[in-house]
């Protein structure tokens, strides 16, 4: 894609819903302010196996727990499962990763206060983590927003997020295919053959990010692929009713 058609993902993370800044953050990333235009936009229900998939690189650090709480909404929003939620935008426009990034600000909060007040992650908070016997033993950043930290992460990040028919065809940045296979996807298996309580993952005519579907193809056929059959599959198991 062309530098000057650059897109990122950006995630409104509950703790920005829990203290109502969800107008403050999507004013400081308005294209008055960045130049950037929306290419799509949905609200999530996260849930873990896509929350895990977004934040595969932090599995096994003492903050990934609580990480995957906070992402699903669960940890701000406990037994409120109609608020677990979060905004899910993909910009676009030039160098609309960098550019997100310096709005946001430093990653950690207490740092974006000292380097760059005002900026969105400065009215976070981080959240030191302890054990029984109450020793802290890592922290939790409640940083309002995520956005891409690079172009190739943002592919990665909006391949997750958004499935090609929940982006104007003019505006998909990355190659669609048109599947002529259906899909299912049951306990962590992929087949071609519909049983009682799968999923169908794609069908004859849908638009796929091509990388997906050669994920599933590598499935099949039990090849390593760079993409995992959980990273493709999360996106259709969003916003479903709970045993559909």
């Amino acid at each position: 894609m062309q530098e000057d058609t650059l897109q990122t993902l950006v995630l409104i993370k509950p703790d920005a819903m829990k203290n109502s800044l969800t107008g403050y953050v999507l004013s400081q990333i308005s294209e008055f302010h960045t130049g950037l235009i929306f290419a799509a936009t949905k609200v999530v229900h996260v849930t873990d196996m896509l929350a895990e998939e977004h934040y595969a690189e932090h599995k096994g650090k003492a903050f990934y727990p609580p990480l995957i709480e906070m992402i699903t909404g669960r940890l701000h929003f406990p037994g409120e499962p109609h608020k677990q939620r979060v905004i899910a935008i993909v910009y676009q426009g030039p160098n609309a990763v960098k550019k997100v990034r310096d709005v946001c600000g430093p990653t950690n909060p207490n740092n974006a206060r000292e380097e760059k007040p005002g900026c969105i992650r400065s009215l976070g908070a981080v959240i030191y983590l302890k054990d029984d016997a109450g020793n802290i033993i890592g922290d939790r950043m409640d940083n309002l927003i995520h956005a891409s930290a690079k172009p190739d992460e943002a592919e990665r990040e909006i391949k997750i997020w958004f499935r090609p028919e929940e982006i104007p065809a003019a505006m998909r940045a990355f190659p669609t295919v048109t599947c002529e296979d259906t899909f299912y996807f049951k306990d962590g298996k992929l087949t071609k053959k519909y049983e009682k309580g799968g999923i169908c993952v794609l069908a004859p005519g849908d638009v796929v990010w091509k990388s997906d579907l050669e994920a599933l193809r590598a499935a099949e056929q039990g090849k390593p692929s760079e993409t995992s059959l959980q990273a493709v599959v999360a996106k259709y198991l969003l916003n479903r009713e709970a045993g559909e």
